[in-house]
């Protein structure tokens, strides 16, 4: 069996680290996103700079709460150390569901945005593809950067 040592950050840490982490990767998500969107084409650049701003803020915000609710049902103290894997897939589940609410009120109930013809749009649900995975890589990379290491990975930690 291969031992990987856990990266020696405090729990405080390697949050602060995954918050920076996501912070700038929901950025450059929303960067690249945006063609996805009709505002990309309709609204003036003022207006689609403060449309990145405000949902990367937004992004960062769910990111961690999807990141406490998580630790409430599965969180483990020695983490980063260990714990990484169930902490991460929560989160993903947190994260891509929150995505589907959020999308259908915002696209379909109030209007708020809506996709262009470059969206894909996933079927049954009608959420857009692009937002949707967002909330599968961007944890995950966050995490990764966090942890020092992939989060579905946890390594063999010496019980104490």
């Amino acid at each position: 069996m291969i031992r990987i040592e856990p990266l020696r950050l405090s729990w405080a840490a390697a949050f602060t680290r995954y918050v920076a982490a996501s912070a700038a990767l929901h950025l450059t998500w929303e960067i690249v996103q945006l063609p996805l969107y009709t505002l990309w084409a309709t609204d003036p650049l003022r207006q689609q700079v403060f449309a990145v701003v405000h949902c990367s803020a937004g992004d960062v915000m769910i990111a961690a709460l999807t990141f406490f609710a998580a630790w409430i049902f599965v969180g483990r103290p020695q983490w980063p150390g260990a714990g990484s894997r169930a902490l991460w897939l929560v989160m993903i589940l947190f994260g891509a569901g929150y995505t589907v609410y959020s999308e259908w009120v915002n696209v379909t109930v109030r209007a708020s945005w809506a996709y262009s013809e470059l969206m894909p749009i996933v079927p049954l649900i009608g959420t857009g593809l692009a937002p949707l995975l967002q909330w599968f890589v961007v944890p995950t990379l966050a995490l990764w950067l966090a942890a020092g290491r992939a989060p579905w990975v946890d390594p063999v930690v010496p019980q104490t």
